[in-house]
This record gives structure tokens, sequence and C-alpha cells, in this order.
């Protein structure tokens, strides 16, 4: 079943990116809030607690977010 909970993760992620870029577009968030949204939630995987696999599960999670927040693709601002 690993395999349907990562297609379903991957699908999750999409959509959530796909309403922070539109919530940009419509200027409901301005970029900082989005920027903090993501940020909160890197923080708290970092800050997870659980057996030695589910700590390293978190971890992963955010260190996807952090990769997110580093290219910039939730808000279509230009690379560093």
């Amino acid at each position: 079943m690993p395999v349907q909970t990562d297609h379903a993760g991957m699908a999750a992620l999409s959509i959530c990116e796909a309403l922070m870029l539109a919530m940009n577009d419509r200027e409901l968030l301005p970029e900082h809030e989005i920027m903090g949204v993501l940020r909160d939630a890197a923080a708290t995987h970092e800050n997870a607690t659980g057996t030695e696999a589910e700590t390293e599960a978190h971890r992963a999670v955010a260190k996807i977010i952090n990769r997110i927040i580093a290219g910039g693709n939730s808000v279509r601002r230009p690379l560093d």
C-alpha cells in the first residue's frame, strides 16, 4: 500500500500548491502569509515526536516543504 499512499500525498501536495497559487493570484493571501503557512507546516514536522520511524517520516516531509519554500514555486517568485 505505500504506492497508493505516495500517490495520495502527491495529489494532496499538487492540490495545496494550486490553492496557494490561486489565493495569491486573487490577492486573498499575500506572499508573506503563504510563506508563513509553509514555514509553520515545516516547523510542525521538524518538531514532531514519536517513534524513530515516525520522526524520520516527519523530517522527510519538512525537507520537502523547505524545498518548496526555497524554490518559490507556491507563489511564483523568481528563484534567488
